[in-house]
Order: structure tokens, then sequence, then C-alpha cells
């Protein structure tokens, strides 16, 4: 008996051995790829008090949007001046540069002089505003507006990145060269056209409170119950483990909203067990990388940018949730068939199912997701504003932790959830900032029309090419700088070509394809972070798991183009289209864009039945892309070539097993 007792108290000791090993180890791959992840060090009695701060900043956000109104520069000029405190509490001026509860005192100095000018600007908003221009006449006033950018771009560069502060600085020289230095300062920052320009305003009114209600959401235990949840329904079939790794992180992301934070977190749960399957580790990094950086697309609620793509093309958030639905069904799809077919092509089996959860254990937890559902339904019927509908899914997910048992919401952990909103709005915030310079750069210099006429020109009215310009700036600008800052910057330079009467792609159609090329990036070689992510958890070569990322996510650099053809596929009609042809039109494109992502992804995976040979696999590919061109023409011509070589192969497969029978 005792020696019964003594072997169950090593297995227990050995699960907290694993467990602390798996969480060190995830710690470590995203300090390395996650700059957000690369913070001060904080211990004992400081800890607290930082932590406070942060929580504080949190609970100030939520009582501000919700029952605060007044001036918009006062509002956004402390927001920015809390965001510069917490900033530099938790992010030191390099990598690795961190001692145990040290911040220098040159960081102390740039904190208090940056804060300060924006606080100084929201004490005297109102005498400000009434100067107008004329307040760039006083050098304290243009000192206080550099200061304040300085310190901005500071905090950018060490949460952020150098990607984002080379496009900054670029248009800064050249608005600086054409346009004059005090309207140019005047601009940037005391009217709400540079860092206080719709980026920060969309962060400061809505982001930072589903950041919040995210942070919240994840201490439900609610990323657990997605993975068990996946387990129950695909882990048994072939390949299982993959096949739970695309659905549990398509879940997962669109709580997280971030691919690499994503891709480890879920990651460190799924790719073993891929691996452990009979995966190859690049496969399994990438399959990962690929699902998690899926999350952003994945309604309802898609990240911080899908906020941004509300308020850009003025439309309800609902609506934009919506039209999402489609294209990332379609994403996800691409990404399962591909995995199938791997999983066939290995010979692959799934978990056996008394190794996984039971659906009938699961469904009493399904009270985890009452906060998403009372989100959407308030959202869909817009009962309140946005950020009160984030108040109370929040109240609610407080409500779930509490009745959870098995991960039950104590003070202690809405405590963590407040410093953890707070900690994950830093980084947003100040790419927002960063994003607003980049666009009252562009409306100062009137650079937006003179790159409409360049690209026009180039592409010589062609629609195409003028798709596939605007998709190579998003991947290479996206390849450094993060969703949100990326969709920002394309919004007010591609998104404006896209709709110009020479290229004729509608305005919805335009923003989602920069926001979608903007996502991919993070898979896309040769900077392809997610990607980098999964293959060191995986522990496979970097370039191969991007590479293979960048075909599982083939649907990615698909679908933007069907939609820009064909916006029936964002729920988007021509006028006067009736109901029944709304339908016909919906089921139209949805089936034959399913078949051609089939297509498509059989010929990159070179098996079906069978191994393909490399000609089948051509007009394979050749039939899946012309079923995904809107047009009944191209759709026959893809079906009867797809359709001919699965019969083929079927046929051919049948004929090798009798033989070898």
């Amino acid at each position: 008996m005792d020696y019964e007792k003594e072997r169950e108290k090593q297995a227990a000791a050995a699960d907290v051995e694993a467990d602390v090993n798996v969480a060190d180890a995830v710690d470590e791959v995203m300090k390395k790829y996650d700059r957000e992840s690369n913070t001060r060090i904080w211990e004992g009695k400081p800890k607290l008090v930082v932590k406070t701060i942060m929580a504080l900043f949190s609970l100030y956000c939520i009582i501000v949007t919700l029952f605060v109104s007044g001036l918009l520069e006062v509002r956004l000029t402390m927001f920015l001046g809390l965001i510069l405190i917490i900033g530099y509490l938790n992010y030191p001026v390099k990598k690795g540069y961190m001692k145990v509860n040290y911040i220098p005192w040159y960081d102390l100095v740039i904190m208090v002089l940056g804060a300060g000018s924006f606080f100084y600007f929201a004490a005297n908003a109102k005498d400000i505003l009434l100067k107008a221009t004329k307040v760039t006449n006083e050098p304290f006033m243009v000192a206080i507006a550099i200061i304040g950018v300085l310190a901005l771009a500071e905090l950018c560069r060490r949460c952020v990145g150098l990607p984002i502060l080379c496009v900054a600085g670029a248009l800064l020289i050249y608005t600086f060269a054409n346009v004059r230095f005090g309207k140019v300062i005047y601009d940037l920052f005391y009217t709400t056209s540079g860092v206080m320009g719709t980026p920060v305003k969309v962060c400061a009114t809505y982001i930072v409170v589903f950041i919040i209600f995210g942070a919240f959401l994840e201490r439900t235990g609610i990323s657990n119950f997605f993975i068990d949840l996946a387990n129950s329904v695909a882990g048994s079939s072939s390949g299982g483990p993959a096949k739970v790794a695309v659905i549990s992180s398509a879940l997962c992301g669109m709580v997280s909203g971030s691919s690499v934070g994503n891709t480890v977190t879920t990651g460190s749960v799924t790719i073993p067990m891929m691996k452990k399957t009979g995966y190859k580790p690049q496969f399994a990094g990438a399959v990962e990388a690929a699902a998690s950086t899926g999350g952003q697309i994945m309604p309802p609620i898609m990240g911080a940018a899908a906020f941004l793509m509300a308020e850009y093309m003025g439309i309800p958030y609902a609506q934009v949730a919506l039209k999402a639905i489609l294209p990332a069904i379609l994403y996800f799809t691409g990404i399962y068939i591909a995995v199938h077919l791997e999983a066939k092509k290995l010979g692959l089996k799934g978990i056996p199912r008394e190794q996984l959860p039971k659906m009938r254990k699961l469904l009493p937890k399904v009270y985890l997701l009452l906060p998403l559902v009372v989100l959407v339904v308030m959202v869909s019927l817009n009962m309140k504003t946005m950020q009160f509908c984030a108040a109370v899914a929040i109240v609610i997910t407080i409500l779930v932790g509490i009745v959870n048992k098995e991960d039950r919401i104590p003070p202690a952990k809405i405590f963590d959830a407040l410093e953890a909103g707070g900690k994950g709005t830093i980084t947003v915030a100040v790419a927002c900032a960063m994003a607003g310079i980049v666009a009252g750069c562009i409306t100062s210099t009137g650079l937006a029309s003179k790159l409409i006429t360049a690209i026009v020109k180039i592409s010589g009215g062609q629609a195409i090419i003028a798709l596939f310009l605007t998709m190579l700036c998003c991947i290479v600008l996206g390849m450094g700088v993060p969703t949100t800052a990326n969709y920002c910057i394309m919004a007010s330079t591609c998104a404006p070509i896209l709709m110009s009467p020479a290229i004729g792609i509608p305005k919805v159609a335009a923003h989602f394809f920069v926001f979608y090329f903007g996502i991919v990036a993070d898979i896309t070689p040769p900077v392809a972070l997610a990607a980098y992510a999964g293959s060191a958890i995986a522990k496979a070569p970097p370039m191969k798991t991007a590479f293979n990322a960048t075909r599982l996510a083939i649907a990615a650099f698909i679908v933007p183009y069907i939609f820009a053809f064909s916006p029936v596929m964002l729920f988007e009609f021509s006028k006067g289209t009736s109901t029944a042809m709304m339908v016909v039109q919906i089921i139209q494109i949805c089936v034959t864009s399913l078949l051609g992502i089939f297509g498509v992804a059989a010929a990159l995976n070179g098996f079906l039945y069978k191994k393909i040979n490399p000609l089948f696999r051509f007009i394979m590919a050749v039939g899946g892309l012309c079923m995904m061109i809107p047009g009944t023409v191209t759709d026959l011509i893809g079906l009867v070539l797809v359709a001919g070589i699965c019969v083929y192969q079927y046929l051919s497969a049948k004929k090798d097993r009798s033989v070898a029978a």
C-alpha cells in the first residue's frame, strides 16, 4: 500500500516537472519569436506594483469607454500617456538587457517626458484646440510634440520592431521635405489625423476592451475545452492530431488574436501529438502555424484588425464578422483537406477512441461558450455599443469562471486577467499610433493619389496586376509589421488604389484583400514568425516549416482573388438581386470554391487515392483554379478536369489493390 502511494507521488511529481518543462519551453520560444514576450523581470513588491498599475490601466480603459464622454483629444492623449508609462515599465532598451527589479534612469526620463507631453496636452486641450495651427508658433509646444512622438517611436522599436519605424521614418522624411514644418507637427500631433488618428481611436474605444475580454476568456479554461472538443470530434480519424490542431487553433486563435502566441500555446500540446502520430516535424509545425494564423480571420472576434476594418469601411462590426464567414471556411477547409491527404499518403492512424475525451463529458461544459454566445448575439442585434457588449461579456466570463469547478476564476485570476489585458494593449496601441503617423503623412503629402496614378499606370488598368502588386506590398510589409498596423497602412495606401475607378474593386472586397495578405505574411518566407515559432516547438528546420505552412495555407493566397472578382462570397450583391438569386449565387460560389480548394490541395500534396504523377498534378491544379475563377464556363471546365483525375485515381488504385491481392 505504501509502495503504491509512493508510486503515485512519484508520478504526480513527474507530471508537475513535465508541465514546468513545457512552460519553460513555451516561454523560451515566445521570447525568441514574439517581441511582446521580451519584458522586464519584476519580482516581489515591485512586481506587485507594476501588475497593479497595468490592472488599474485596464479598469480605467473599461470605465472611460463605457461612462466617460467629452473631448476626444483628451481621452486619446490620456490613453497614449498611460500606454507610455506601462510600456516603459515592461520593455527594456533591447532584448536580453534585463536585471531583476531594475529600470535605468534614462528609461524613467523618457517615460516621464513622453507621458508628460500627452498629459500636458490633455490638461490644456481646450486652449490648444482654440489656438489651432498657431500652436506650432510656440517652441515649447513644438518640443512637446517632438518628445511625445519620439517616445512613442522608441517604445515601438522595443515592443513592435524596426520595420514599421523604417516605413514611418521614410514617410516622415518625405513629408518634411514637401510640407511646411509647422503644419507637419500640427497634423501629426495636435489633430486626429496623426498619432491620434483612426487606429488609436479604435484601439482606445473598442480594441482594448476586447483584449481584456480575451484575457478573461483564456482564464476560464476555454482553450483546453476547445482542444478537448476538437479531440473528441476528429482525434480518432486518419492523422487525427493534425485535424485537432486545425480545429482547436482556429477556435483558440480567434480569441488570442496573435499568430505567434496561439502557435506557441496550442502548439505545445498539438505539435508533440502530431509528431507522435507519424507526421514529419516540419509538417507538424506548419499545420499549427497555418491554423493559428488563420484564427485572425475566424469570426466572430477575428483579432484587433477587424474593428479597424469596420471603422474604415463605415459598416457595423457584426457585418464584418458576417462577411468573413465564407472566406474563413474555405481557408480552414483547405488546411483540413491537405492534412487529411497527408495522413492518407503516410498511412497514419488516429488516436484510439478510448484515449480521447468523451463528448458526453464535454457537453456539460458547453456553458464555457456562454460569453462568446452572448457577445455574438448582442453585437449581431446591435443592442448596445461594441464596448458595452464586450463589458457585459467580461462580467459573464467572470460568472462562468466562478461556476467552473475545474478552473475557477478567484480574485487573483481577475487581477491577472486585468494585468494581462493591460500588457496586451501596449503593442497594439503603439502599432496603431505609428500607423496613424503613416496615414497622416500620406494624407498631408497627397501621396495616396500619386500611388494610385503610379499603380494604375504600371498595371495598365488591369485589376489582376494591381491585385498582385498589392498582394506583394502587403506580404512584404507584413513580414515585420503587426497585422493591425499592416492593415492600417494598406487601408490608407493600397485599398484606395484597388477602389479607384480604373481598377474597380468594390470597397469591402478591397479592404478584405489587404487584410488577408497582411495576415498570411506571418507564415510566408523568408520572415515567417508564426512558422518559425512552430518549427522551434517541433524542432524542425524553420524554412522547411515556413514553406510547408505556405503550401497548407494556399487557400489564403487564392480566396482573396475570388472575392475581389466575385464579392458574392462576402455577401455583396448587385442592386436588384432577388433573394432566390442571392441563395443560388452563394451556393454556386461555395460549392465551386470548395471543389477548387480540394483540387489545388490534392495537386500540391501529390496524393489522392494513390500518388499522382506530375502531369495529373498540373491538370488537377488547373482544374481547381478554374473552379475558383467566377464564371459558369470556367466552373464546368474545372469540374471536368478535377472529376476526371479523381475517377482515374480511384479506378487505378482499385486495380492496383486487386493485382496486389
